[in-house]
């Protein structure tokens, strides 16, 4: 099972309920963070990392002794990355997706491959977790590209010792999330009872709802603010799983870079119930997929 947990903005506390997730999770589990422009899951699994490899994404390279300047490659480009203009070929390597179009469609083959680094992928283990991460390069602005690698790399490590992973999404609701969520089982939204909280979370709720996958949603700093995310969650049948009380014990563990469940065993607690809510939320959603096929 793959458990994504997103929110619909950041400070919500989605990486501390990831990291909290992840010490209570009792069988095989990998934490994957997904969030690669603003990696922090590490900070508080505190993770011994073994291997490491460079990413990269393919950019058209041009031979303009073979060009014959039609624009085929230009037409197709929908992001504006390679341009033809009378006899020249522009290439902008910084807006490609790496998607290898204009190198299929070139009549003339004189577009070849080359590669532009990304950022780096990096894995290894967090006491009884597998952990694995990307870490977006300083400057460059493709994020969903390097997530896609890190989940090729996840399918692998899955693929070679089966577990569950919990993935700390990227907050928001643009491209980054949603190809954070995507292949999820369950999806968890952090939020908090706030106004900014609530209009945040319903934008999330919007943006995921199409994917069709099942969503619980954990209430953090719960007792601040007012009721409207409850009314929210019941509305629209969203179970709310559990709720992280507003308590400045857990915000001195947080400060300290501490995972926490180590609080008290009252929070523990919380993240027990709410690691058996997410199995049950996922066993319901698949048992209602049954009775339909």
């Amino acid at each position: 099972m793959i458990v994504s947990v997103a929110s619909g903005k950041g400070g919500t506390g989605k990486t501390t309920v990831s990291a909290s997730l992840t010490t209570i999770w009792d069988g095989p589990v990998l934490a994957v963070d997904l969030d690669v422009e603003e990696p922090n899951l590490h900070l508080f699994l505190r993770p011994t990392i073994e291997e490491s490899q460079r990413a990269y994404i393919k950019i058209p390279v041009v031979d303009e002794s073979k060009c014959t300047y039609c624009g085929t490659c230009s037409d197709l480009c929908q992001f504006k990355a390679i341009s033809v203009v009378n006899k020249l070929v522009l290439t902008f390597p910084e807006m490609c997706h790496g998607c290898g179009g204009c190198i299929a469609i070139c009549p003339e083959k004189a577009i070849s491959e080359g590669k532009r680094e990304l950022g780096e992928i990096s894995w290894g283990g967090a006491g009884n977790a597998g952990f694995l991460m990307g870490r977006l390069r300083i400057g460059e602005a493709m994020s969903p590209p390097l997530m896609r690698q890190v989940k090729a790399r996840l399918d692998k490590m899955i693929a070679k010792d089966p577990q569950d992973a919990i993935i700390d999404a990227p907050p928001g609701v643009s491209c980054p999330a949603v190809n954070a969520v995507i292949d999820s089982d369950v999806i968890i939204l952090v939020t908090e009872p706030t106004p900014f909280g609530l209009y945040d979370f319903q934008l999330a709720w919007e943006a995921f709802c199409p994917l069709n996958k099942p969503m619980g949603a954990v209430v953090n700093r719960a007792g601040l603010g007012n009721d409207q995310i409850y009314n929210f969650c019941q509305d629209k049948g969203l179970p709310v799983l559990a709720e992280i009380p507003f308590d400045r014990a857990i915000a001195e563990a947080y400060a300290r870079g501490q995972i926490i469940t180590e609080v008290s065993g009252r929070i523990e607690q919380i993240f027990i119930d709410l690691r058996d809510g997410i199995r049950d939320l996922a066993e319901r959603h698949g048992s209602r997929e049954a009775a339909y096929a």
